[in-house]
């Protein structure tokens, strides 16, 4: 029997600045191995390069609707969250620990996770990201109306 993410296809794009080619990594295969598709958008080498080039790659490709999801990393997160969150229709969540992650996606219906290369480590960071993927947006009226006002 298929898991529900090989039936779905659901596409995860990740972009990451040079702080993360290499904290990547692990959050790609975790992907692959899960089966999402996999939009590879980010830096590949230590070479320096500019981190709103690609919060806004990745929340442009959410908007275009050509990924259903984002992972989007720099050093801290910070700067790259607030690039994706100048895209419109993006609510990109930043987060360090389990329940912000979680409630990311459940109250604020987030569409991309920010992450901080130099502020977690990369199993935690997959950890973040599992739970960012399998908790789903909140249909309650109270999250709707808020999601809307923000839309």
């Amino acid at each position: 029997m298929k898991n529900d993410v090989m039936e779905k296809k659901i596409r995860v794009a990740i972009a990451n600045d040079h702080t993360a080619f290499e904290f990547r990594q692990p959050i790609i295969e975790y992907l692959k191995k899960t089966g999402y598709q996999v939009l590879d958008l980010g830096s590949t080498s230590a070479k320096p390069v500019d981190y709103p080039d690609y919060g806004f790659k990745i929340a442009r490709t959410i908007s275009d609707q050509k990924a259903d999801l984002g992972i989007a990393i720099c050093g801290t997160g910070i700067g790259i969250s607030i690039a994706a969150n100048r895209v419109h229709g993006i609510r990109c969540a930043l987060t360090y620990e389990e329940e912000t992650t979680r409630l990311a996606r459940l109250h604020n219906n987030a569409n991309v996770l920010a992450l901080g290369a130099r502020i977690i480590a990369p199993e935690k960071a997959v950890e973040l990201v599992r739970i960012f993927l399998e908790t789903p947006a909140s249909n309650e009226e109270r999250h709707q109306s808020r999601m809307k006002k923000l839309n």
